[in-house]
């Protein structure tokens, strides 16, 4: 088991964390539409920023949240998907990754934009538990913006939790320790 100081601190450049999954959408993809399955997309979506996140952090990531998941255009049976996933941001045990996926007509070569993800992981230890992940170094003017945007997402999901948590903490009966809606969580 590592302790806190032994993990690989070193900061990589944002390009190091890439990776690009291919894959065949073949009818078993397919929902009732006849076109690909949205959680078959949020899987591979899943599995791409999965394998980036580890790449950045030199160790096992877990998925924490989607921060936002966007379809613009269907996928069909047929269509060669390509999922590419890179770390955008880091916070100091967390990594925001982008995934962007196109759909291509493998007879054209013609190529769709089809899907967007945010994906927040956690880097974690032999015992599940939170560790710290190096910095991010981006090297090109779209990753300073990726970057930028992502810690405008990161602050707007913590004022998110912030309000909620105020929220709960308002409506807790005095004496009772529940919730005045009776909702668990």
């Amino acid at each position: 088991m590592r302790g806190m100081g032994d993990w690989d601190l070193t900061p990589r450049a944002a390009s190091t964390s890439e990776v690009v999954l291919v894959e065949l959408m073949v009818a078993e993809d397919a929902n009732i539409m006849g076109t690909i399955h949205g959680g078959t997309v949020m899987k591979l979506v899943d599995t791409a920023a999965g394998l980036a996140a580890i790449r950045h952090c030199g160790g096992v990531a877990v998925t924490a949240s989607i921060d936002e998941m966007s379809f613009h255009a269907p996928v069909y049976v047929g269509n060669l998907l390509h999922v590419r996933a890179s770390i955008n941001d880091v916070g100091r045990t967390s990594m925001e990754v982008g995934v962007r996926v196109e759909a291509e007509n493998i007879v054209t070569g013609r190529r769709v934009h089809t899907s967007s993800a945010y994906v927040v992981m956690v880097a974690i230890d032999a015992d599940g538990a939170a560790r710290p992940v190096p910095p991010i170094v981006p090297e090109t003017d779209e990753q300073r913006r990726r970057q930028r945007e992502a810690r405008i997402r990161r602050a707007s999901r913590l004022e998110h939790l912030r309000t909620i948590e105020s929220s709960r903490a308002a409506s807790i009966r005095p004496g009772t320790g529940s919730a005045a809606d009776g909702e668990a969580g």
